[in-house]
């Protein structure tokens, strides 16, 4: 078997395990994707072969790039490919492949003067960051707590926050793990 033989084999599982690792029904995913559910069902088995119009709906649905519904890993290979992104004046360092649950990345504040204005944020979940470098500043519903290099710091995000640096001087640096819910607020536009 070719090794483009084998990609197109582990096709189907790769997308059952996406979906299911983000506890999604195919009802659930025919309705974000418009495929449907017959036509998911046997793209997870194997049954079809994927077409581009399929894949793309269903990259977006798991905002996953497309290349990581259908790439195998490189054998031997265990290193991530770190892919920066940028939102709100922020960089995030993805820390890990995108597979839902809980998600790690490396997070780089910019100096104070360069942040955009608070902007607080509430959804479902927990969230836990720890200081590599610099100093970052914690606001829980009116509260303002410093962390500095060394530091830890987990909440509930049910209740109002912001994280930003708490320095003009220089960047910081988190570790951030956050669940779907604080994913999609502070990563992706949604």
């Amino acid at each position: 078997m070719s090794e483009d033989q084998a990609i197109l084999r582990s096709v189907g599982p790769r997308l059952r395990g996406f979906r299911t690792a983000l506890g999604i029904t195919l009802a659930d995913l025919a309705e974000r994707t418009g495929l449907t559910p017959s036509t998911i069902s046997r793209l997870e088995r194997g049954h079809i072969r994927p077409t581009l119009e399929q894949l793309l709906p269903l990259a977006r649905a798991y905002a996953v790039p497309l290349d990581e519904l259908v790439a195998a890993p490189a054998v031997g290979d265990p290193r991530v490919h770190l892919r920066p992104l940028r939102k709100h004046g922020l960089t995030f360092v993805p820390l890990g492949v995108k597979t839902g649950g809980v998600q790690a990345y490396k997070v780089v504040y910019p100096p104070a003067s360069q942040l955009p204005p608070p902007k607080f944020h509430t959804h479902p979940g927990r969230e836990w960051f720890y200081v590599l470098h610099g100093t970052v500043q914690l606001v829980l519903t009116g509260t303002r707590t410093e962390l500095r290099a060394g530091e830890a710091a987990e909440f509930d995000t049910t209740a109002a926050h912001w994280i930003g640096n708490a320095r003009d001087d220089m960047p910081a640096e988190t570790i951030a793990i956050y669940g779907q819910q604080g994913e999609r607020v502070h990563i992706t536009d949604v």
